[in-house]
């Protein structure tokens, strides 16, 4: 078989094994939107199974004897082209998989599907104890996952590197210990000045004029409605089945009436990463976005750099002013911006502002890598979280559901995720410096309600590599740097002077 035959075959069982993802992330998206509780023991049977069987086809020898007849063809795996990228990832991708045994991975997914259920009802009832012990086996399993893994220099790197190719907790560990003194000190100027206003914020607003704005400026972003579509959901989120049909979903708060805009931004910028995926690479191991922090650059960038910025909102004010004039009608342009970048230490994460939130993810990392070190155990976790949360932010939650239960990622095993949204965030404005320095028009454009040249830079600079990069080395090659906090906090030392008069 000529090495263009080999190829041809690889690409065509890593179109099965996407196909076999989709189905999978179908099932997923059912059952967090529409499928009711009592389907939750035949959807982790169909979930076993779809996963059973990618399993069998992400590990077969066929696929393993082709990727190591085209890594020793090629002439040189670690070159920077199309065809070595694409061979190194499957190779990486094959051997990652192959080290899980097949039964370690359907017990894994048996036991998310249904801690998924019950954590659901836990926050509902306020009812931690329900929701510990299938905690505590996700966490045994992902102990014995890690151990596959050996030798790495912390338990926690191979979940890490699930997220983020090639990154290490140590690095993680350095990035937050040099942000997070810097961030308490801004946090604490801004807590001596005099507070904003955001009372206008926390009244009923008309739901069905929430969802017109939401869809309106994810149109106006880019979204392709005709691969896509928006439902509710309690977590939101958003899901690809394939290049074509990539949804996102939001939820609506009576007492935040813009928490939904927000969310649908945050999604939508999500989605355009996935429906910016450079087509060539469908259906190869290239085709997906390189890793969970660059994706939530796309999201925070969109939600924070755009979404809370001065220039969004001379476009959009208006037009919220039209759509909620009881509101927002006698309400200056000035007091709405300060008022939705309001800084106050919050319980909830995905409620938390730009100064605070990195703070929620920092917590969350220090417990799941205690966790994994076997300094923490489960049964422990909402006391270490109330006394770290009155530590950090200075705030105890009243009870679990708003506290160490209000999160769906430990449910779904996803023990490793959080540290990517915090790097996401420092991502997001190394992103924005950059092509403001490319496009020194970008903020004029913003303001009038073109989003086109933000897209277009986005969609050539990070969309259309997918996962030819790995992220430290893409954000290298855009920006110049790897991964810092040093954008991240004169992006916020800057705004929130303003807004605070610090």
């Amino acid at each position: 078989m000529s090495t263009e035959e080999k190829l041809n075959q690889l690409r065509r069982l890593t179109a099965e094994l996407a196909n076999l993802g989709g189905i999978q992330a179908l099932l997923d998206w059912d059952q967090q939107v529409n499928m009711p509780r009592g389907g939750m023991e035949d959807r982790s049977e169909q979930a076993a199974l779809v996963a059973g069987i990618m399993y069998d086809r992400a590990t077969s020898p066929q696929l393993g004897t082709l990727i190591e007849d085209l890594a020793s063809e090629i002439p040189d795996i670690n070159a920077d082209d199309d065809l070595a990228r694409e061979i190194k990832v499957a190779k990486r991708d094959f051997e990652h998989i192959s080290r899980i045994p097949r039964e370690k991975l359907i017990e894994f997914v048996m036991v998310t599907s249904r801690a998924h259920e019950v954590w659901v009802q836990a926050r509902e009832n306020n009812d931690f104890p329900s929701f510990a012990p299938h905690l505590t086996r996700i966490v045994e399993l992902r102990r014995e996952q890690a151990e596959l893994f050996k030798p790495f220099d912390h338990p926690y790197d191979p979940l890490l590197d699930e997220y983020e190719p090639g990154m290490k907790t140590a690095e993680v560990k350095a990035i937050f210990d040099a942000l997070r003194p810097q961030q308490v000190a801004l946090l604490q100027r801004i807590a001596q000045a005099e507070q904003v206003d955001n009372s206008f914020i926390r009244e009923k607003y008309d739901i069905d004029s929430q969802e017109k704005f939401g869809r309106f400026i994810a149109t106006r972003m880019g979204y392709d409605w005709n691969r896509g579509r928006m439902d509710l959901a309690p977590h939101p989120f958003t899901t690809s089945f394939g290049y074509g049909d990539v949804r996102i979903t939001t939820r609506y708060m009576e007492t935040d009436g813009m928490s939904s805009l927000f969310s649908t931004m945050h999604e939508t910028g999500h989605a355009l990463y996935d429906q910016g995926l450079n087509p060539k690479y469908r259906h190869t191991s290239l085709g997906r976005p390189t890793s969970l922090a660059v994706h939530e650059s796309q999201s925070r960038f969109w939600e924070n750099l755009i979404g809370r910025s001065q220039a969004f909102w001379q476009f959009a004010f208006p037009i919220a002013q039209m759509l909620f004039p009881e509101h927002l009608g006698n309400l200056s342009i000035e007091q709405f911006y300060r008022g939705i970048n309001r800084v106050e230490p919050s319980l909830i994460r995905i409620e938390a502002d730009e100064a605070t939130y990195n703070l929620h993810i920092m917590l969350r990392f220090e417990i799941e890598t205690g966790l994994m070190e076997g300094k923490l155990e489960t049964k422990d976790l909402p006391e270490i979280w109330n006394s770290r949360m009155q530590a950090y932010l200075g705030v105890t939650p009243p009870n679990d559901s708003r506290g160490v239960l209000q999160d769906v990622h430990w449910s779904g095993g996803m023990i490793g995720y959080f540290p990517t949204y915090a790097l996401g965030n420092l991502i997001s404005v190394q992103w924005w410096e950059k092509m403001v320095a490319d496009h020194p028009n970008i903020p004029d454009e913003i303001a009038s309600g073109d989003f086109s040249t933000v897209l277009a830079w986005m969609r050539e600079n990070v969309h259309r590599y997918a996962s030819r990069y790995d992220p430290q080395d893409l954000v290298q090659k855009i920006t110049g740097s790897r991964i810092t906090s040093e954008p991240y906090m004169r992006y916020l030392e800057q705004k929130y002077s303003q807004i605070y008069r610090l």
